[in-house]
């Protein structure tokens, strides 16, 4: 009768724990969209994202039409958000722990969104352009 009570104690801890897991990477559109991390420098528009533990913020809403940078941060960053996949530019590369790391995305159309994703597809974020 104790290891039945141990296995089904081991089981629901298994589904709280993966239950926690699911909430806390919900996707990216239950997230409101940002464009406060977007700014202006020599005619590009610049669109800044920190990356440890995920991405931040996770939606951007930025301008159609023009050259981007996207800027992303990173602070002692170990976790697999360090290893940077952006599919629609051809960007796959692990970021340094600590620092900036400047990527180019060419001009989108109205409508278009720019996702980019860790390396295990965990952590994710977007850049919609409008």
């Amino acid at each position: 009768m104790k290891m039945n009570a141990t296995v089904i104690s081991i089981v629901f801890a298994g589904i709280l724990i993966a239950g926690a897991v699911f909430l806390s990477n919900s996707p990216a559109s239950n997230q409101p969209l940002s464009n406060n991390n977007v700014t202006m420098e020599n005619g590009k528009q610049v669109i800044e994202i920190d990356a440890k533990g995920g991405y931040a913020p996770q939606q951007t809403q930025a301008k159609a039409g023009i050259p981007t940078i996207l800027r992303v941060a990173t602070n002692g960053t170990f976790d697999c958000s360090s290893a940077l996949t952006i599919p629609a530019v051809g960007y796959r590369e692990n970021l340094p722990p600590s620092g900036t790391t400047d990527i180019e995305i060419p001009p989108q159309k109205v409508g278009a969104t720019v996702q980019g994703l860790c390396a295990m597809g965990m952590y994710n974020f977007s850049l919609k352009f409008n």
